[in-house]
């Protein structure tokens, strides 16, 4: 169950928009280059990557100082409060510019996770691995968590990619658009209620 969340998570991660597809669609587009396209998405993935593991390696550092409750507790505390802000902010994350060297595309991709919790999400997976409470293997599994996630995300924003750059084009994403951001926003909100339940 908790692999099968793990990557349901990172698919949607994937199909988000706001986590970089959109935007390895856009580069190729822009310079007519369908490799420009896909040497986007492993880079964007790294990035995704990056921040998720930063969340792991908190997590892994506090297992054996924090109580697994109070972990759990604070993660959905975060969670809920992460989701309303996205609720409620009108203000989003924005870069300048299109034209954007590989590794400035990693750290683009970074940012953006980082800003929407991406790693955050973990977080009840997280707390709830039987060896939390051992560093190497609480760190070790977390990355593995991590991995899994990444490689569903990377998989998923491929495909989504691909297809929208072949068949549609990002014209038809004007026409045919829903607030996936929202979206992102309650399934925050809606994670850290269920992990407060459960520490509660």
């Amino acid at each position: 169950m908790t692999l099968t969340a793990v990557i349901l998570l990172g698919a949607f991660h994937g199909i988000n928009p706001a986590m970089g597809w959109l935007f390895a669609v856009a580069r190729g587009l822009q310079e007519r280059s369908r490799d420009l396209l896909l040497q986007s998405l492993p880079v964007i993935a790294l990035g995704h990557l990056a921040s998720v593991a930063l969340v792991v390696l908190a997590v892994s550092a506090t297992g054996s100082i924090v109580t697994a409750t109070a972990l759990s507790i604070g993660a959905g505390v975060v969670l809920v409060g992460s989701g309303l802000w996205h609720l409620l902010s009108r203000r989003h994350f924005r870069w300048v510019g299109m034209r954007l060297s590989l590794p400035q595309l990693a750290a683009w991709s970074f940012l953006m996770s980082s800003v929407h919790g991406a790693g955050l999400m973990l977080l009840p997976v997280l707390t709830r691995m039987p060896a939390a409470g051992h560093h190497g293997h609480a760190l070790s599994g977390g990355m593995l968590v991590a991995g899994v996630h990444t490689l569903a995300m990377f998989l998923t924003a491929t495909v989504v990619a691909v297809v929208v750059y072949e068949f549609l084009g990002v014209a038809v994403l004007r026409r045919a658009w829903f607030n996936l951001d929202r979206m992102w926003a309650f399934a925050l909100v809606g994670a850290g209620v269920v992990t407060l339940v459960g520490a509660v």
